[in-house]
């Protein structure tokens, strides 16, 4: 790719990022882009963007091909009225790919949001190969090149087989060079997203695609913060198991709502595979504020206070708004942890408040 073609191209990508940044917004609330996740990138349709295309000019005048005829005269072998193109300019659409990180980065510029800062200095540690030095001994693949071909003209110099007018450098099996490795250890910040959800009977489809696509931001903003992010799902009516992410965005049941069956399998699983000294942890309940009862309220508050908020670098709670949801959980959280910075709460009555939900579960940078 020449100097000039690559130019042109680094601008219409920076033209596609200015079109995807003016409409980032709905792409939030809308939540069309989870779909289209792969592994790395997004696929995200960009619409009114003028593709390059050919232009004829008017130098030569008159119709297509040669021979006799005017304008107006029907071409090939159709006879009668024949069908007319239209007079306006369709909608150009183009599917352009983008990095998750760069995404995550349009993310934290659109909302303005602060770097997360780990706790800890990174208790997981993980081995990686450095390349350290050079020996004269080593397999074929490590071999130095440079290396190699600088101990051979040294040596050609000092036997005096040097030829100036013929510089001819052979490498003999002495003058091989290799490179040497050694094992590093290497702290890293990893994480963990416990996510948990109402799956009873007045959380609906439209509650459950909210908090769908409220899970991808927030995942893919994680994402760009940590080495690694491992995820959880956890579903609950009146019990609570853990499931994958398929059930957890499609199940529904029927029973009543007891929250402190999420909050203590969320506590079980913490204490097995996640100590707070090696992990950075995310919990994000999800509900329409309904609870059985205030005395199952008050064992919620009691986890909360005594076991999960010490734990969590953050700890989330969203309400989707139902019409058949009371309301009254994160009244009950309000007045119980009104100076817990840890703790942080989120009404979302509908797709267009996942804007404000995420600035306000993002925002603070825990």
């Amino acid at each position: 790719m020449n100097a000039g073609i690559k130019r042109d191209h680094l601008r219409f990508k920076q033209i596609v990022k200015g079109k995807i940044k003016q409409n980032l917004k709905k792409y939030i609330t809308q939540g069309e882009l989870i779909g289209r996740q792969g592994k790395d990138y997004v696929s995200i349709p960009i619409n009114q963007i003028d593709l390059p295309r050919f232009q004829f000019g008017q130098k030569q005048g008159g119709g297509v091909g040669q021979g006799e005829g005017g304008p107006g005269t029907p071409m090939g072998q159709g006879e009668g009225d024949q069908p007319q193109a239209g007079n306006t300019e369709g909608q150009h659409s183009l599917d352009v790919d983008v990095t998750l990180q760069e995404l995550a980065d349009m993310l934290g510029e659109e909302l303005e949001l602060p770097r997360i800062q780990p706790k800890g200095s990174g208790a997981i540690s993980t081995q990686r190969h450095k390349y350290s030095g050079i020996n004269n001994v080593g397999p074929n693949s490590l071999r130095h090149t440079k290396r190699t071909y600088k101990q051979a003209l040294r040596r050609q110099i000092i036997t005096g087989m040097y030829n100036p007018e013929d510089p001819v450098i052979v490498p003999i099996k002495s003058d091989f060079r290799y490179r040497t490795w050694k094992n590093v250890t290497k702290p890293e910040n990893n994480a963990v997203i416990i996510y948990m959800m109402d799956v009873s009977g007045s959380m609906g489809d439209e509650q459950k695609e909210i908090v769908r696509t409220e899970s991808f931001w927030i995942d893919t903003w994680l994402r760009s913060q940590y080495n690694d992010l491992a995820i959880r799902y956890i579903i609950h009516d009146a019990a609570a198991r853990e499931v994958d992410q398929e059930t957890f965005y499609h199940t529904r049941e029927s029973g009543g709502t007891l929250i402190s069956s999420a909050y203590k399998l969320c506590l079980e699983i913490l204490e097995k595979e996640y100590p707070a000294s090696e992990w950075n942890i995310y919990a994000l309940h999800f509900s329409d504020g309904d609870n059985w009862s205030g005395e199952d309220t008050k064992i919620c508050v009691d986890l909360l206070k005594q076991e999960l908020l010490p734990r969590c670098n953050q700890f989330c709670y969203g309400q989707v708004e139902s019409r058949y949801g009371s309301g009254q959980f994160i009244k009950d959280l309000g007045e119980n942890f009104k100076d817990e910075e840890r703790l942080v709460t989120s009404k979302i009555e509908s797709k267009e408040a996942i804007y404000r939900s995420l600035k306000e579960f993002l925002g603070k940078g825990k």
